[in-house]
């Protein structure tokens, strides 16, 4: 296999079911080593089972690869150290980590309340933060690793998801945080945005009967199998790997690159304070696309937005 992955070593979170399952059984065939986590709840994050994990793990021993499988929960500090430990005390190294466990509560505003919030927040952030935390320090004294966060394309919006497009947007700036992070130090870490049907998309929200009876229709839906985007992950997940702190798209045969970009905008002239009559008149200007740049970190978006500044004391 051109793009293997003898003796690496995988935390794949929410492995059980879906999209982390498609990943978990692809990088097993592929040849790593896989630590299959997933706590078992439901689709809100409620209760525990072991048998989702176990099964895939079963899946990919039987295939010929090599998984164990864990059940802890990544949403506190212990439960998200607990999968590299294991990697590390059954395999010897931590390689890869690709934090794809989630949980999702419809609601929006103005029913939605901050426990809501909390909820996703715990597994889709903390959960990320905390098992990359842990992998970090291995990663930092191999000079390797790969990180691959799970968005999503709900971070666009729905009608009554608030609290996990909120969640999902923030792992965009961690991702390029830690990017930041990292250094010269050959640690990738990428985001991906699936475009898959599972349990999580499947619930009772209006938006996704929106998607169904607005959108492609519900064959297409239907057949936007996990698997499909596992291949774009493995790629995030391998040495040749080159990228970081970018955003990709995956799903039903489709990958593609999304970024945030800045307009060069509407300078105001001399040295008088811009008014709001000045900005409402130039909001053409200050939307316009062409000439857009792409941030890589802070400061290169203040060295562009200042550029105008530079040569002030």
């Amino acid at each position: 296999m051109t793009y293997g992955f003898d003796d690496r070593v995988a935390v794949v979170t929410g492995a059980g079911r879906g999209i982390g399952r498609a990943y978990a059984l692809l990088l097993g065939e592929l040849g790593a080593k896989v630590v299959v986590n997933d706590l078992g709840g439901s689709t809100e994050g409620v209760g525990s089972d072991a048998g989702p994990a176990e099964k895939v793990a079963e899946e990919i021993n039987a295939a010929g690869g090599t998984a164990i499988a864990d059940t802890s929960d990544i949403s506190t500090p212990e439960g998200g150290r607990r999968p590299v430990d294991r990697a590390v005390e059954a395999f010897g190294r931590i390689d890869v980590v690709v934090n794809n466990a989630g949980n999702v509560r419809f609601a929006g505003l103005p029913a939605v309340d901050a426990e809501n919030i909390d909820s996703h927040l715990g597994v889709h952030v903390r959960g990320a933060f905390h098992t990359t935390r842990a992998a970090w320090p291995h990663m930092l004294e191999q000079n390797y690793g790969r990180i691959v966060h799970t968005s999503s394309i709900g971070m666009f919006g729905l009608p009554d998801n608030l609290g996990y497009a909120t969640a999902k947007s923030a792992l965009i700036g961690m991702a390029r945080s830690m990017t930041v992070s990292a250094g010269d130090h050959d640690i990738k870490v990428n985001v991906i945005a699936p475009n898959a049907m599972t349990r999580l998309a499947g619930g009772p929200s209006e938006g996704m009967d929106q998607l169904r009876d607005q959108g492609p229709g519900p064959a297409v839906a239907d057949a936007m199998d996990p698997a499909q985007v596992a291949p774009m992950v493995a790629y995030l997940a391998h040495e040749v790997c080159e990228v970081s702190g970018e955003v990709f798209l995956a799903g039903a045969g489709r990958f593609a690159h999304l970024f945030v970009g800045v307009t060069e905008g509407y300078l105001h002239p001399g040295s008088a304070p811009a008014s709001v009559e000045d900005v409402v008149k130039n909001l053409g200007r200050i939307k316009d696309h062409s000439g857009y740049y792409v941030p890589t970190t802070l400061m290169d978006c203040v060295g562009h937005y200042m550029a105008h500044r530079q040569e002030e004391k």
